[in-house]
This record gives C-alpha cells, sequence and structure tokens, in this order.
C-alpha cells in the first residue's frame, strides 16, 4: 500500500487538482476522505494536519503539505510532474491560467465565502454565477491562439485547474456555451486516464454528501 496519503473531499476543487497532479506524476497514493459538509475539517485530529481547517492535505516524503497550488510545485519539483513547460515564459504563462482559476475564481466560491454571501442576502446560484462566468470568459481569452491544450500538446497545471471548475460551474448553471476552447479542452482531458480516474463523480460516496 502506497505510503503517500492524500485527505480530501471528494468534490473540492482543491483536492481534485491535487488528485490530477499526482496521477499525471504517476504518483500511488491512498485517499483519506474528509467530509466537509459534516464538518470533518474542524475536527482536531484534521486541525493537527492542517490549522486551516481545509483539505487537501497531502502526506508525502515525511512531510504534511498543506494548498494545492503548493502541492502541485512540490510534484513538479520533486516527480518531473510535467505540469509546466520548460521555457520561463511559457511556464509563466501556465501559472497565470491556474492562478486565474484557482486564486481568483475558486476562493470567491468557497462554500465557506458563499454561505456567508447567502446569509448576506445573496442567492447561491446567483453568487456563484456572478463570479464563475467572467473568471471562465478571461481563462478562455487568455488562452494562446493554437494548441490542443492550455499550453501545447498535453495538459499541466492549468488543466488541474480548469477541470473541476467548469464542474462546478455546471453545478451552479452557469452557460458554458461562450467558451468552445475550454469545453474542448475538458473534453480532450476526459479521455486520459489521469483525468478519469480523479473525476468527482468517479469518487462519489453513496448515498452522496
Amino acid at each position: 500500500m502506497s505510503g503517500v496519503i492524500l485527505h480530501d473531499y471528494w468534490r473540492s476543487s482543491s483536492a481534485w487538482r491535487v488528485r490530477i497532479g499526482l496521477n499525471l506524476a504517476g504518483v500511488a497514493y491512498r485517499r483519506h476522505p474528509v467530509d466537509l459538509l459534516a464538518g470533518a475539517q474542524r475536527d482536531a485530529a484534521h486541525l493537527a494536519l492542517n490549522p486551516q481547517g481545509l483539505v487537501p492535505v497531502l502526506e508525502i516524503d515525511g512531510l504534511r503539505l498543506t494548498q494545492s497550488l503548493a502541492i502541485l510545485d512540490y510534484l513538479e519539483e520533486t516527480r518531473g510532474a510535467g505540469l509546466l513547460p520548460s521555457a520561463p515564459a511559457a511556464r509563466a504563462a501556465v501559472r497565470a491560467l491556474a492562478h486565474a482559476i484557482a486564486m481568483d475564481v475558486q476562493p470567491v466560491c468557497n462554500l465557506r465565502v458563499a454561505r456567508h454571501a447567502v446569509s448576506l442576502g445573496a442567492t447561491m446560484e446567483g453568487w456563484m454565477q456572478h463570479f464563475i462566468a467572467p473568471g471562465l470568459a478571461a481563462v478562455e481569452a487568455m488562452l494562446p491562439p493554437e494548441g490542443a491544450f492550455c499550453h501545447g500538446a498535453a495538459p499541466g497545471l492549468a488543466e488541474c485547474c480548469l477541470v473541476p471548475q467548469l464542474y462546478n460551474a455546471r453545478r451552479w448553471g452557469v452557460d458554458l456555451t461562450a467558451f468552445p476552447r475550454l469545453l474542448a479542452i475538458e473534453a480532450r482531458c476526459a479521455a486520459l486516464p489521469a483525468f478519469a480516474q480523479a473525476h468527482a463523480e468517479a469518487l462519489r460516496p453513496d448515498p452522496a454528501p
């Protein structure tokens, strides 16, 4: 059994992108589900792993790593995961796409933030749609003019962030017809085992929370 443990929640965008990264890097791991809806992330045992009370937490190489992009950077640096191109300018472009999703869109659509917005009078669907649609529009516009994926002929860091975000967009009723290139990239990713095995629906509990 693998000594690498991923503490995650099946539908967490942050944990999902790490699952993809682990698969792309060829790192075998064991999942330890953390039920966010039940508040398990606030249990003392989980807070001992991550004082932020968030997922994912990756136990690897005697370390406990948190923050999905930091974990993906670690996999790139220690496992040669192939998440970034070699040229500095291209690496910056791919990071910009990933950050546009993981740092700009996803944080304001985090369930904690959205629930607080609802408590102040917003609707959950309205809040999500307000931020996700413009965020995806920007990412579509940031793509290079050609390429099967976000950069070149293979998926990487940007796709790790994109695929979970498109899933969440559908979950909240965002119209995706204006993003044909993003949908084409998503379809290509779906055909790859690294993405299919990491997909939330492949890990949905029964019954799903």
